[in-house]
């Protein structure tokens, strides 16, 4: 496999919470072909074509471990047996809808169980990086028609955005009290960061009301695609392009701990920002089926329609961008779900990665 990382990763042991779950599992599987020490922190798959079940990731890795983030005892065992180098805290309640209807559980998980894992990292002398991972929603958003950058104000309508919100106050505050990098080398040996992405999709993704999969799933069945909020504008992009930032920037962060120890945006192009009805449209022409039904409603649930990330500060201080744009993202995506009945999906997600990095040569 290419390695963009300079052989950065190889002997690196690394903790990736929510392992388990969609980018988790990609993640897991692109740091293992790298040659890390994966030990993997989350609870059971959702299902079981699952990409973390098809791909069988969990059985090559270090270490497999179910466990739950909001017990922070047990979070700070398995930091202190495994002594991680490296940190990706992925593991949340990742759906808006859900999160109306169980929003303490929301706030539980996304609040309580970063700071668990914070605390798990305070208490392990060993790890030096810890990437924290959030979402674009965590920004209080004001339906404008610019991307938002990292230093606005985070908020939230809904409790799952307000939720990521309230974690990103605790890890900015969990940075200038315990891990300030005026204190790096002295008090401390730890460099912090959060992570923003857009809309993610990607193969092995079978999230309830999230486009692709609910796409799928009605194609499988013979059914037309509902579509509940068809104008909703967000920043689509493939789970393999916030996850090259991540790592990108843990490595940048291993070498010169106090400078990029802050918030980035992970998004996609301009171009990719697009209609929900528009990535349906997509999905059904590279499937070669389907029929789309608009069924929204003015009574429904509050979700944004106008969401969009400024890239500019990853661009110019990391030099990360988008390798692909939106109709590439898609036909990537589609193919997975096309051929996972049929092949070794641990091959099929390498050839995704290589295919993913050759759009950047």
């Amino acid at each position: 496999m290419i390695d963009i990382f300079d052989n950065f990763y190889r002997g690196k042991r690394v903790l990736v919470t929510g392992h388990t779950g969609f980018k988790g599992s990609w993640l897991s599987i692109w740091l293992y072909e790298l040659g890390a020490e994966v030990i993997g922190v989350a609870k059971k798959p959702f299902t079981e074509c699952d990409n973390y079940v098809l791909s069988g990731i969990g059985s090559k890795i270090k270490a497999d471990i179910r466990a739950d983030i909001c017990d922070g005892e047990r979070m700070k065992q398995i930091f202190a047996e495994f002594q991680p180098d490296i940190v990706f805290h992925l593991a949340a309640q990742p759906l808006v809808r859900l999160s109306y209807e169980m929003p303490v559980e929301t706030y539980a998980t996304n609040v309580m169980g970063t700071i668990n894992i914070m605390e798990a990292i305070r208490a392990t002398n060993n790890v030096k990086v810890g990437v924290m991972i959030t979402t674009d929603k965590c920004y209080e958003n004001k339906e404008q028609i610019w991307g938002y950058r990292e230093n606005e104000p985070m908020g939230g309508y809904d409790p799952y955005s307000s939720s990521k919100g309230a974690a990103e106050i605790a890890i900015a505050s969990w940075r200038c009290s315990f891990f300030n990098s005026a204190d790096y080398g002295k008090k401390h040996h730890v460099s912090l960061a959060s992570v923003r992405a857009g809309n993610v999709i990607g193969g092995g993704d079978w999230a309830l009301d999230r486009i692709i999969p609910d796409c799928i799933k009605a194609l499988e069945a013979g059914k037309d695609i509902d579509i509940r909020n068809p104008q909703a504008i967000r920043p689509w992009q493939h789970v393999l392009e916030p996850l090259s930032g991540y790592m990108l920037l843990a490595s940048k962060m291993w070498k010169e701990p106090t400078k990029y120890c802050e918030g980035w945006n992970f998004g996609p192009r301009a171009e990719s920002i697009v209609p929900v009805w528009d990535v349906a449209t997509d999905v059904i022409k590279n499937y070669g089926s389907g029929q789309l039904n608009d069924i929204s409603t003015p009574n429904t649930l509050h979700e944004a329609k106008l969401l969009m990330l400024d890239i500019s500060k990853a661009k110019f201080l990391l030099g990360w961008e988008p390798r692909m744009n939106i109709h590439q993202c898609i036909a990537l995506t589609v193919d997975w779900y096309k051929r996972y009945k049929d092949e070794d999906v641990y091959a099929l997600c390498l050839e995704q990665i290589e295919t993913y990095l050759a759009y950047g040569k």
